[in-house]
C-alpha cells in the first residue's frame, strides 16, 4: 500500500489501464470471445513492448547525460589540478628564488663582518672610526698598502674609507693624496684620529705624478687621465666593478689576479 501511494498520477493511470486490459482479456476468454481476448492481449503486449522501448530511451538518455556529467567533472578536476601544480610550482620558484637571495644576502653579509673583524685587527684607532660600506674592499686595499708598502697612493672618490687607508700608510711610511666627495668632514675626522700629516685632501691632483697605487672609487675619466703618465713602473690600481670596464681597456695595464676576499674589486698593474 506504501508503494501503491507513491505512484505518480501518470503511473497510476497506466497501472489502472494495464488492469483494466487485463480485466478484458480475462472476461473475453471466460466468455468463449477467444479472437477479442487474443486482439486485447496483443494490444497489451504492444503498448508494454512501446513502454520498454520508452524506458530503455529515458535509461540511455540518463547514461549520456551522466557521461556528460562525468566529462564535465574530469575536466574540472584536470584543470584544477593543472591550477594547483602551476600554482605550486611558482611558490617552489619563488621560494628557491628567495632562498638564493637570502643566501646571498647572509653570504655578504658574513664577509662585510669578517671583513670589519680583520679591519680592526690591522687599525688601531684613536677616535671612532666611521662606517664604511664597502668593507671587503677597502681590506683589499689595506692588504696592499701592507704587503707593497707604495710610497705615494692615489684615492679618486673616497669618503669614510680614506680614514682608514690613512691609518695603513702612516704605518708603512707612505702618503695618500685624496680627491674627496666630502672634504671638509673626512678633514674635521682626520684631525681627530691624528692623520693630518699623512694625507693631503685635495680638489684636483693635476700635478701628482709617481703614483704607486691609484685607488678608484670613483671619477673614472679623471683615472684615464693619470693612468695615462701620472704612474710609477709597477704602479697598481684597484678599481670597482662599476668603473672596471672603463679601466680595464686602458693602455699599458693588465689584469692581475684577485685578493682572496675580492668581490667587486679588480686590480690592473701597468706594465713595467
Amino acid at each position: 500500500m506504501g508503494r501503491l501511494r507513491r505512484l505518480t498520477r501518470r503511473q497510476a493511470i497506466l497501472a489502472a489501464g494495464a488492469c483494466a486490459l487485463c480485466a478484458a482479456v480475462a472476461a473475453a476468454a471466460l466468455t468463449g470471445n477467444v479472437g477479442l481476448a487474443l486482439t486485447l492481449l496483443a494490444v497489451f503486449f504492444t503498448i508494454l513492448f512501446g513502454g520498454l522501448l520508452l524506458v530503455a530511451r529515458r535509461l540511455a538518455a540518463l547514461q549520456r547525460t551522466q557521461r556528460r556529467h562525468q566529462d564535465d567533472v574530469r575536466t574540472v578536476l584536470d584543470q584544477t589540478q593543472r591550477r594547483l601544480l602551476g600554482a605550486l610550482e611558482e611558490l617552489l620558484l619563488h621560494s628557491g628564488d628567495r632562498h638564493r637571495e637570502m643566501s646571498d644576502a647572509l653570504a655578504a653579509q658574513t664577509g662585510d663582518v669578517e671583513a670589519l673583524i680583520q679591519l680592526y685587527r690591522a687599525v688601531e684607532p684613536r677616535a671612532p672610526m666611521p662606517s664604511t660600506g664597502s668593507k671587503t674592499e677597502l681590506l683589499d686595499v689595506l692588504h696592499l698598502i701592507r704587503t707593497r708598502k707604495p710610497s705615494l697612493v692615489v684615492e679618486l672618490g673616497g669618503g669614510a674609507s680614506t680614514v682608514w687607508t690613512a691609518y695603513a700608510l702612516e704605518a708603512s711610511g707612505g702618503k695618500l693624496v685624496s680627491l674627496n666627495r666630502d672634504a671638509e668632514r673626512t678633514r674635521e675626522r682626520l684631525e681627530a684620529h691624528g692623520l693630518t700629516e699623512v694625507v693631503d685632501l685635495r680638489a684636483a691632483v693635476d700635478d701628482v705624478t709617481g703614483i704607486d697605487l691609484l685607488v678608484v672609487y670613483g671619477e673614472p675619466e679623471l683615472a684615464l687621465t693619470l693612468v695615462k703618465g701620472r704612474l710609477a713602473a709597477g704602479a697598481l690600481v684597484v678599481v670597482g666593478e662599476a668603473h672596471r670596464r672603463t679601466l680595464e681597456t686602458a693602455e699599458g695595464l693588465t689584469r692581475e689576479g684577485e685578493a682572496r676576499y675580492r668581490r667587486v674589486v679588480r686590480q690592473l698593474s701597468r706594465s713595467q
